[in-house]
């Protein structure tokens, strides 16, 4: 699956306001590296490395484009190409930081046991995800992949990524003698300025996914589709612009000292 750092510049503002309050509840932290876990265009990494300056830091992504733009906003800084599944954290870390990339991988909370086990006493994970598969933007995706022009290209394929777990199973999973863990929501509320800024937003994320199914052919269809349902389900408010009801979970599980 292809990303676009140029499609998700569009709303970085929005995008990095759940990492300013992710990295808000970091400790200081230990002697040893820090790593910026799916850093996209590096929006996430300089906040990181304003954050603690004086850390060995470096980012990782498995997409070109966005790594190729990070490295264009932060040269100076290491960014590494990687697959997340299969990383090997090294051992003696001092921060894994992510914001909304687990998602993306089912089996994320066994990858979180990994990542814990790699960090240097007093040392955090710290991690973002979009908890928003029951909402409009999302469940409108599967039922526009479900229109009968559209379904075909669908056919045999499980698009919809997995709802994330329960808050108690990241607590229980992550939790022991060593580790303090704080598991929270928060649901933001974006004014943006029209409905079509909603499909602009989720072209650069979720969206993703149904269009790189879809024959080059298909795609103008399909967001024509998307849109006009979205048009319906986030109807303009007085001042004329919508509001984007966006939930995210936030965990922070520190190994103490």
């Amino acid at each position: 699956m292809a990303w676009s750092a140029a499609q998700y510049a569009k709303f970085e503002d929005e995008r990095t306001r759940p990492a300013r309050d992710l990295l808000a509840q970091v400790p200081d932290l230990p002697a040893g590296p820090a790593f910026d876990l799916g850093c996209g265009p590096g929006n996430s990494t300089e906040l990181i490395l304003a954050r603690f300056p004086g850390s060995l830091l470096t980012g990782i992504d498995s997409d070109e484009d966005m790594l190729s733009a990070a490295r264009t906003r932060l040269p100076d800084l290491r960014f590494e190409r990687g697959d997340l599944a299969a990383w090997t954290p090294p051992a003696g870390s001092a921060l894994f930081f992510a914001n909304a990339v687990f998602q993306w991988l089912p089996e994320h909370v066994t990858l979180f046991e990994r990542l814990i086990l790699a960090l240097a006493p007093g040392g955090t994970l710290a991690v973002q995800m979009p908890d928003n598969l029951d909402e409009p933007t999302h469940l409108l995706m599967e039922e526009t992949a479900e229109e009968p022009a559209f379904a075909p290209a669908f056919a045999g394929r499980t698009i919809r990524r997995r709802s994330l777990p329960s808050p108690a199973t990241y607590v229980e999973r992550l939790t022991s003698k060593e580790v303090r863990v704080d598991v929270w929501h928060t649901v933001y509320y974006h004014q943006l300025v029209n409905a079509n800024a909603i499909v602009e937003w989720v072209k650069g994320t979720g969206l993703r996914p149904y269009l790189d199914a879809l024959p080059t052919t298909q795609r103008a269809g399909y967001l024509a589709a998307y849109a006009e349902k979205i048009r319906k389900a986030y109807p303009a408010m007085k001042n004329g612009r919508v509001l984007l009801r966006f939930p995210r979970l936030f965990i922070v599980a520190t190994r103490d000292r």
